[in-house]
C-alpha cells in the first residue's frame, strides 16, 4: 500500500513536469505540430500509467498497479537524481 501511494505520488510529480513544459513549448513555439507526436507520446505515458495504475488499484490490483507505476518511476527517480548529483557536485565541464 505505501509503495503504491509513493508511486504513484512520483509518477504524478513526473507528469506534471513534463505538462509544465509541454504547456511552456506550446506558449513559445518550440512544441509545435512538427514534433507534436513526440509530445504526445512524452506527456502520455505517464498520465496513461497513472490512470492505468488507478483502475488496477481500484479493482484491488496493487501488485499489478505498482509494477505499471515502477515502469515510470525508476526511470523518473533515476534521472531526478543525476540531475541533483550534477546541481550539488558541479562538475568543471572544461
Amino acid at each position: 500500500m505505501l509503495i503504491y501511494r509513493i508511486l504513484f505520488g512520483i509518477v504524478a510529480v513526473t507528469a506534471a513536469i513534463i505538462l509544465f513544459f509541454f504547456v511552456w513549448g506550446l506558449s513559445d513555439g518550440t512544441a509545435s505540430a512538427d514534433n507534436m507526436a513526440i509530445w504526445l507520446v512524452f506527456a502520455g505515458a505517464p498520465c496513461a500509467a497513472l490512470l492505468a495504475a488507478y483502475h488496477l488499484a481500484a479493482a484491488n490490483s496493487r501488485v499489478a498497479a505498482s509494477v505499471i507505476l515502477a515502469l515510470v518511476a525508476v526511470p523518473a527517480t533515476l534521472t531526478g537524481l543525476f540531475f541533483l548529483m550534477l546541481i550539488v557536485l558541479a562538475p568543471d565541464w572544461r
